[in-house]
């Protein structure tokens, strides 16, 4: 079993939140092992049901088991289907010590319709597709590159079992997810949007232009991603604004979660990217590598981009405790020479002391010029380990 970097409280109640198939119960079941649980799946029809009808039954049952059977764990799966069942879990917290685990795959629907969160009770954990910390050394860039790394989809031998299972991701699993959680009206234009969304990933965020090619009123674009973001099926990444010299771009930029997903709903998923993709792709990698191991292991980190009026450019800026510690640009070529790097050039006049590294394709790290470190990126993957805990 791959070990999973996400950091489950072991004494207090919490929530774990993700997209499907990223291995929220797949790391639960893992982390109950050996101890008294009882486990409620909403997936199952006829226990949704019941406690949909009734959420004082469940009360009443899990009340049952925890006086009876000492239930140390209780464990609610795809707790945003019966939002009411959280009353019941805080009745159930100021009478007993039981340990809650409340998974789903966001908590939009539940803040939607005003769910209680348990005030403070609870804490919060997301869970992402498997880090490249997490893989090691089971997997090629390229196939990383093509296929992303959802876990039940990633650990498949088989190209076929891979492109069939993304597929089905896109076609069926997002538009069901949708519908079933009733976040959008006009499921035929949120579909539309996403393959449009997905050819537009990793640019500045240009709600009219998605608007006009997914045929859509800019505003429901607008909230078109704000649902993307709420369910982690998407990040933003915000622009960089403090500066003393230059006038800077404040248009965030968005990246779809998962580059399978991206590729699949681009159709481009039956062939290797061709250079101009495999960079793009390589660059989205980087990126929610990065955000995913600031967030896993870093309560006081943000990262930014750094965007001038007139378009030079830093892929990557990473604070930790309000300081900048890394300016990152990436590139997937393995040749690396200085004039392709003009707006790390001018990044470096404003912020001199920050570090600043070129991520690529290389075999070992060099300096270049005076201007960075380049780094292959499995290093640069351990040196943002090491950041992040320092």
């Amino acid at each position: 079993m791959l070990h999973r970097i996400c950091n489950l409280p072991i004494s207090i109640s919490f929530f774990l939140f993700g997209p499907r198939q990223t291995g929220k119960t797949t790391l639960i079941e893992s982390f109950i092992a050996g101890r008294r649980v009882w486990t409620v799946n909403l997936l199952d029809r006829t226990v949704f049901h019941r406690y949909l009808a009734s959420p004082g039954q469940f009360y009443a049952e899990a009340k049952r088991k925890i006086i009876d059977e000492r239930i140390e764990i209780l464990f609610i799966d795809e707790v945003q289907k019966i939002p009411a069942l959280l009353d019941e879990v805080q009745r159930l917290m100021h009478e007993h010590a039981t340990v809650f685990i409340l998974s789903g795959s966001s908590a939009r629907k539940l803040k939607r319709e005003g769910a209680n969160l348990l005030g403070g009770r609870a804490v919060s954990r997301n869970l992402f597709p498997l880090t490249l910390h997490e893989l090691g050394e089971r997997t090629t860039l390229d196939e990383l590159l093509r296929f992303g790394s959802l876990p039940s989809i990633i650990l498949r031998p088989s190209t076929d079992e891979r492109i069939d299972l993304l597929t089905a991701y896109v076609t069926t699993y997002l538009s069901e997810e949708i519908q079933q959680e009733s976040l959008v009206r006009n499921l035929p234009g949120f579909l539309h949007f996403l393959e449009v969304a997905a050819q537009q990933s990793g640019e500045l965020l240009n709600f009219s232009n998605v608007a006009r090619e997914a045929q859509l009123q800019p505003r429901t674009v607008q909230s078109y991603y704000d649902i993307l973001v709420d369910t982690l099926i998407g990040i933003k990444l915000q622009a960089y604004s403090k500066s003393v010299r230059r006038r800077l771009r404040s248009t965030p930029k968005f990246y779809l979660f998962d580059l399978g997903v991206l590729n699949a709903l681009d159709r481009q998923l039956r062939s290797s990217p061709d250079a101009t993709r495999r960079g793009r792709l390589f660059e989205h990698l980087i990126v929610l590598e990065t955000d995913r191991m600031l967030r896993y292991l870093s309560i006081d980190g943000r990262i930014f981009f750094w965007r001038t009026k007139d378009d030079q450019e830093v892929d990557l800026l990473i604070e930790n405790r309000g300081e900048l510690i890394a300016a990152v640009e990436i590139k997937s070529s393995s040749v690396i020479t200085p004039q392709y790097f003009s707006g790390l050039r001018a990044f470096a006049e404003e912020h001199p002391t920050v570090p600043r590294y070129i991520v690529a394709d290389v075999p070992e790290s060099f300096q270049l010029q005076g201007l960075a470190t380049v780094l292959p990126w499995r290093e640069y993957l351990g040196l943002l380990n090491k950041w992040l805990r320092q």
